[in-house]
């Protein structure tokens, strides 16, 4: 929600992609513009979730479903498996399906708001001019008062918003915070979560450390980044990342540049060149490096082999792709 990100966007000129101005989306929404004044620029995005639908689904009538996405989702599959199950209901939430070690964390609410659908009608309608009114009075990046930011809100929905369902496709917003819950499997030529292929990841708190390096912040969720879930989820996002990052920073007006991508950049000042010389724990903490090498949660952005390069080698089992550039 930037001019940056609009330009890239308009420049690129992707099929079925149609860019928004911040200026577009704000224009006569004075009570939102209110809001803007007295929150963190975090804040404003929160509040600003419930607008989006509400905005394209005014403004576009021939838009029959619109369904909301975090900017750090990645889709393995087709997600049509999702729409199916949605079938005719006119809201569709889904939960944060916590790990029993991780229950506590149910305060910041039931349901994530990383993938809602909102149909065209009257109930979704309802729905969403009641969120944004409570995300305007309220939407802050703390816990009080049985609220948290945009999020907790979504808690009794099933119950206040006739046409609610809460999808239950396992392979649907699978994340650090319930990775532990689940058997991860790849066969088939496909990752599965138990018995349901996985559809897309949820790569929350993932935090790009340097130009090189990340910190999945697995060690906070209490669960380990094994090699299967190193090589076939994280791979190939943070070599999209960095193909993205590579074909932006071709553009013209954005030569010079620094990383437009969303996840949280730690220390990218020159001094963060030398991993050896300016170590994790002067940017996390000991404490954090400690759990963090536990976990096995760093990752090197993997390499992305040519199809040259791919055809002199017999080796494809997924290890070497976390090869360093």
């Amino acid at each position: 929600m930037d001019a940056e990100a609009y330009s890239a966007l308009a420049e690129l000129d992707l099929p079925g992609v149609c860019p928004l101005t911040l200026e577009e989306f704000e224009e006569g929404d004075q009570i939102l513009l209110h809001a803007k004044q007295n929150r963190s620029l975090l804040e404003y995005y929160f509040t600003c979730t419930p607008c989006l639908p509400l905005f394209v689904l005014n403004r576009c009538p021939d838009v029959d479903r619109i369904t909301y996405l975090d900017a750090d989702l990645f889709f393995y599959a087709d997600p049509s498996a999702v729409f199916t199950e949605m079938g005719d209901c006119s809201i569709a939430i889904i939960g944060h399906r916590f790990s029993n070690r991780l229950q506590h964390l149910e305060v910041l609410g039931t349901y994530n708001v990383g993938w809602i659908s909102f149909r065209r009608d009257s109930y979704s309608r309802e729905c969403l001019i009641w969120w944004r009114e409570r995300c305007n009075e309220w939407c802050y990046d703390r816990s009080e008062d049985g609220r948290f930011a945009d999020q907790k809100y979504l808690d009794d929905w099933p119950t206040r918003f006739q046409g609610t369902l809460v999808l239950l496709h396992k392979g649907a917003n699978l994340a650090p915070w319930n990775l532990a819950k689940y058997q991860i499997g790849w066969h088939a030529d496909q990752l599965w979560v138990d018995d349901q292929p996985l559809i897309f990841f949820h790569f929350h708190a993932l935090r790009r450390i340097n130009q090189w390096l990340y910190d999945s912040n697995m060690a906070h969720y209490e669960t380990t980044l094994s090699p299967l879930v190193r090589n076939r989820i994280y791979a190939p996002y943070l070599q999209t990342l960095l193909q993205v990052e590579l074909d932006l920073k071709a553009l013209k007006h954005l030569t010079g540049h620094q990383s437009l991508q969303r996840h949280k950049t730690v220390g990218q000042s020159a001094k963060t060149h030398s991993f050896l010389r300016h170590s994790l724990s002067f940017l996390y903490g000991a404490r954090h490096v400690v759990k963090g090498l536990l976990a096995h949660q760093y990752l090197l952005v993997p390499k992305r082999r040519t199809q040259k390069e791919g055809s002199k080698r017999k080796d494809h089992s997924p290890s070497h792709l976390m090869g360093r550039p």
